[in-house]
């Protein structure tokens, strides 16, 4: 666990970083955004670490299936969370902020597959 938190912070600090560039160098993108997106993901990844975990703990063939319904649970909360910025600003969209959200959820994902899965094989 404390592997993948520091994992985790460690990605969200860089993550965060970018960020702070990009806002300062290209201020039309949408830095709140962009670090609620990376928060969102953040939590996520802790959240779906501790019950892919528990499902692991339970049976070990639960591993497929916990990755994949955390994988869908992130992807679904990023789909929901741009659904809801489109809608509250309909006139005013940044399309490239958009697409650095799906960026921040592969990242993230790719991540928390890697190390779930390093952590699958020191089970066995």
């Amino acid at each position: 666990m404390k592997r993948y938190l520091v994992t985790i912070v460690v990605i969200f600090i860089a993550l965060s970083g970018v960020f702070y560039y990009i806002q300062t160098t290209q201020p039309e993108y949408r830095f709140g955004l962009l670090m609620g997106g990376n928060v969102i993901m953040a939590l996520l990844s802790v959240f779906t670490y501790s019950i892919v975990k528990q499902q692991m703990n339970a049976r070990p063939e639960a591993f497929v299936r916990g990755v994949y319904g955390a994988t869908f649970l992130k992807l679904m909360v990023c789909m929901a969370s741009i659904l809801v910025y489109v809608v509250l600003n309909r006139k005013n969209i940044h399309k490239p902020s958009l697409f650095i959200l799906f960026g921040i959820y592969a990242v993230y994902t790719a991540v928390e597959a890697w190390l779930l899965s390093k952590l699958a094989r020191q089970a066995k």
